[in-house]
């Protein structure tokens, strides 16, 4: 199995390295990372690898041969080491895609310290590394998109492009949408012990429920997807509470500062934020504030659907993954990418470059009432909040009776 080790520094000690599981895909001179989100593992990404690549057949065995005989004295051409044409890989595309620290097959590190997106950054720079990719197309997914917004920031000169996929701010802005439907979900979540319970919770939040209820022969989308989700969540296994939280811990730390947004503007690279309007948990205003602060170098692309955009509308996905690469190659100006006009399509895409943003003009009783609004937006995220450890106190002190709870002993007849 393809591994790859990461070493690291805690506290200025070395500690125990991370091992990193990962799988390629297609062979060619242009080279996209995939970057998976939280709780995700390397196969979420199916529907983008099929599109780039045209396969799913893993091509690790052979990448790993070469890389060996490489290793070995057998040094392949300088254009390849560079990661461009060396007339033998073409015009296609090598996909590499992992799973994260803290879930699938990857490590675990046992504290929550050990997960950022900055360590997590560092992560795939050192898959880039052990691949011998130079450079790369940096996609991610939900925290995939915030780990590649912090390499990019770290490592510009690493970055071909970057597609941030329902992508937030990280820290409140992690925080969903609080209503009825939300509730439910997180106290299903917090509940769920089992691959079955998982996949349901897992559904509601992925997808719009029109997408579900959509037929598919002589059922629906949902039971083909619950079937998919169950097998999946069984063959890795669910995630640790370790991982988890660790997670967890990254995204709620995550913060792009000023500084890292200019310089991930100024290192001359495009970038695409693309994003499901029906998104519940990374809301939709958030990845427009983005790339908002990332012109002149980005588009937004907004599609029909939600947190799982990348499968409930894959080939608008891939379209505009596509795009992107395909304006890099013919180095397309930050000013053309951004000034593409907005337009709707069939499917229901808008792709504009600049972010749909509301400006409020009011007299001072009309500012009173933002700021109340504004205020009162904080208070649904201190809600959902208490919300949480309300839940978890619940299902804490219900363990806590089933183990106290008295065994009752019949009596011995003597």
């Amino acid at each position: 199995m393809p591994y790859c080790e990461v070493d690291r520094y805690q506290n200025g000690e070395k500690w125990d390295g991370v091992r990193l599981f990962y799988r390629r895909y297609g062979r060619g001179a242009v080279k996209v990372l995939l970057v998976i989100g939280l709780a995700g593992t390397h196969d979420s990404w199916g529907p983008q690898i099929k599109g780039l690549t045209g396969s799913l057949e893993p091509a690790d065995d052979e990448a790993e041969a070469e890389r060996t005989d490489e290793e070995s004295g057998d040094a392949a051409s300088p254009a390849a080491a560079e990661g461009e044409d060396d007339g033998g890989e073409g015009d296609g595309i090598e996909v590499c895609c992992f799973d994260n620290r803290g879930v699938g097959r990857s490590s675990i590190p046992p504290h929550k310290s050990y997960y950022s997106t900055a360590i997590m950054a560092r992560d795939a720079l050192a898959l880039m590394d052990h691949l011998g990719w130079k450079k790369a197309h940096v996609f991610g997914h939900s925290m995939g998109a915030m780990i590649s917004c912090k390499l990019a920031a770290m490592a510009p000169q690493r970055v071909c492009s970057l597609a941030l996929l329902n992508v937030t701010g990280g820290g409140f802005q992690c925080f969903p949408k609080v209503d009825g439907q939300m509730l439910s979900l997180a106290f299903r979540f917090l509940r769920a012990k089992t691959p079955e319970e998982r996949a349901l919770v897992d559904l509601e939040t992925h997808y719009t429920e029109e997408y579900l209820n959509e037929k598919v022969g002589s059922c629906t989308r949902r039971t083909i997807l619950y079937q998919e989700y169950v097998k999946g969540i069984s063959s890795t296994g669910m995630q640790s509470n370790c991982g988890f939280e660790g997670q967890v811990n990254a995204c709620w730390t995550h913060k792009m500062t000023s500084k890292e947004l200019d310089t991930i503007r100024s290192a001359g690279f495009l970038v695409s934020v693309i994003h499901g309007r029906s998104d519940i948990i990374a809301q939709l205003c958030h990845a427009r504030r983005l790339a908002e602060r990332l012109i002149p170098v980005a588009r937004m692309v907004e599609l029909h659907g939600a947190h799982l955009v990348s499968h409930e509308r894959p080939e608008e996905v891939n379209n505009a993954l596509m795009e992107l690469i395909k304006a890099t190659k013919s180095m397309m100006k930050p000013e053309e990418w951004s000034s593409q006009p907005e337009n709707s399509s069939e499917t229901g895409a808008l792709i504009s470059a600049r972010p749909v943003s509301v400006t409020i003009q009011t007299d001072d009783g009309g500012n009173a009432a933002v700021a109340v609004y504004n205020l009162l937006a904080k208070l649904q995220l201190s809600f959902l909040y208490v919300i949480g450890v309300i839940l978890m106190g619940f299902e804490h002190m219900r363990n806590i009776v089933k183990v106290m709870k008295p065994v009752r002993v019949a009596a011995i007849e003597s």
